[in-house]
C-alpha cells in the first residue's frame, strides 16, 4: 500500500485547532469560540489565497509548467493552476459562468 503524502506541519495544527474547538464542552463556550473564528475567517482567507497565488507564480517563474503546478495543487488543472496566478477565484469563476449563461444566443 503506497504511503499517502505527509500534509505540511500548518495544515495538521489547522486541523487541530478545529478539533480543539469540537472539544470544547460547553457549548455557549464553543458556539462563541468558532463565531469568533469564522467573523475572522475572510481576512485569513484572503491571506492564505494571495500567499499561494505568490508562491503559484514563482513557481512559474522557476521555470514549472501550469500541469506541474496543477499536480503540486493537489491535481488541480493547468488552466486552474493559471487562474490562480491571475488571482480568479473560485467565486469569480461561477459568476462570469452565471453571466455567460444568462446572455441570450448570438
Amino acid at each position: 500500500m503506497a504511503d499517502e503524502p505527509q500534509q505540511p506541519e500548518e495544515v495538521t495544527r489547522l486541523v487541530e485547532a478545529i478539533k480543539a474547538f469540537e472539544a470544547i464542552e460547553d457549548d455557549e463556550a464553543c458556539a462563541v469560540a468558532v463565531s469568533q473564528a469564522l467573523s475572522d475567517w475572510p481576512t485569513h482567507q484572503s491571506q492564505l489565497r494571495e500567499l499561494r497565488q505568490q508562491r503559484v507564480k514563482a513557481l512559474k517563474a522557476q521555470g514549472r509548467t501550469w500541469e506541474e503546478i496543477g499536480r503540486l495543487l493537489g491535481g488541480i488543472s493547468a488552466a486552474r493552476a493559471q487562474q490562480i496566478a491571475a488571482g480568479v477565484s473560485g467565486a469569480q469563476r461561477r459568476r462570469a459562468a452565471a453571466e455567460k449563461a444568462a446572455q441570450p444566443g448570438e
